[in-house]
């Protein structure tokens, strides 16, 4: 009789076994649910849509004593964030983002300068984009527009224009800088050489100078007669009347700078070779018959400034803030739908003066100091 040999195996009851099978299977359970939670909060990190304020779990697991142990964590405002597998620590991100956009102590001037630069462009391109949609619900309306740059030399408003009509689309805008009157034009009707210029049904005008060149510059150099100037500031505001009786929006905007920041930019422009053509004869002469100017100014505010055809003065000192006011300024002047109720309409009234403000001012200058400031 062969005998076989004894089995080494242990027997397992099969109460034993039904309860290692469970503990396996929670065990499972609890490592898969700790991978996908800490594969969502990768992922949550990297798509940038962990939000702060927002409190995120987190299933962190650790090796104690041979067993996982499930480690819940509420994280509000998390200091450190993963990109691309690497952690960020976002106060040190924050802070060279801040120096980065006041020009960052690492830069040279011209770096700095570069950079500053850009965030002011930055920021005007929304109001730019409502311009494009300004411009389209003219067209659309068959609306015609009409908006006088006017202002001392070397306040701005060329840079203005340029900022805006730099996205419009060039089919529906004209910009018209007047050369000086030729002998046929002076025996015109003097509104004559500018009505030729006025737009069609859903276009836009911008006059870099205006009519207006009559109301100051003409006056203080000489260019036309007592009688010439009196006709003009007699007839000038039944003009703008009719205009905007049938239909046309007229937007008159008056850019103001200090005597000091005048002279500044003159000084520039005579030692940077890419704006010496800016310089002209009668920019040279503008310091000297400063005060003249000023005087023209506030007759033509006086006398030309109306409930329907209203002046807006814009204090340029700052290029980018005047540049900024006086796109919201074009912006509110038509009742076109906006494309981004987010944006700030509201002018800055640092910026911004009304004309009727501007001669109350002008008026307590003289009351005050005996003559005007500016």
């Amino acid at each position: 009789m062969v005998v076989g040999k004894k089995s080494n195996k242990k027997t397992v009851p099969a109460e034993q076994k039904d309860k290692k099978g469970k503990k396996e299977q929670r065990e499972t359970k609890v490592n898969t649910a700790t991978k996908q939670e800490k594969s969502k909060a990768k992922s949550a990190v990297k798509s940038g849509k962990r939000g702060f304020g927002k409190k995120v779990k987190l299933l962190k697991s650790k090796k104690s004593s041979g067993k996982k142990e499930k480690i819940t964590a509420d994280i509000v405002n998390p200091e450190v964030v993963l990109y691309k597998k690497k952690p960020i620590v976002l106060k040190e991100l924050f802070k060279e983002f801040a120096d980065l956009k006041q020009g960052g102590p690492g830069l040279n001037k011209f770096q700095r300068k570069a950079v500053k630069r850009f965030h002011r462009e930055e920021a005007l391109k929304p109001y730019q984009a409502e311009l494009i949609r300004m411009q389209k619900c003219l067209e659309n309306n068959r609306k015609r527009m009409i908006i006088l740059f006017e202002g001392r030399d070397a306040a701005g408003k060329g840079g203005t224009i340029r900022r805006v009509t730099r996205y419009m689309n060039e089919k529906h805008y004209r910009i018209v800088a007047m050369a000086k009157p030729n002998d046929q034009e002076k025996t015109q009707w003097f509104f004559q050489k500018y009505t030729a210029h006025f737009p069609r049904g859903g276009e836009v005008v911008i006059f870099d100078r205006s009519w207006y060149n009559r109301a100051v510059v003409e006056p203080v150099f000489g260019f036309c007669t007592p009688e010439e100037y009196k006709n003009f500031m007699r007839g000038v505001v039944g003009f703008e009347k009719d205009l905007v009786r049938q239909g046309t929006i007229l937007v008159k905007l008056y850019f103001s700078v200090t005597k000091e920041e005048q002279a500044k930019r003159f000084k520039r422009r005579k030692t940077d070779p890419l704006r010496q053509w800016k310089l002209s004869e009668i920019d040279v002469q503008a310091q000297d018959r400063w005060d003249d100017f000023t005087n023209q100014k506030y007759e033509m505010l006086k006398k030309t400034h109306t409930n329907i055809a209203p002046w807006t003065i814009i204090r340029s000192n700052n290029k980018h803030e005047a540049r900024l006011n006086a796109m919201k300024v074009i912006l509110n002047a038509v009742p076109y739908e906006r494309g981004n109720n987010d944006l700030n309409f509201v002018p800055d009234s640092k910026v911004v003066i009304s004309g009727s403000r501007e001669k109350e001012i002008m008026d307590a200058q003289r009351i005050k100091l005996g003559s005007f400031v500016g």
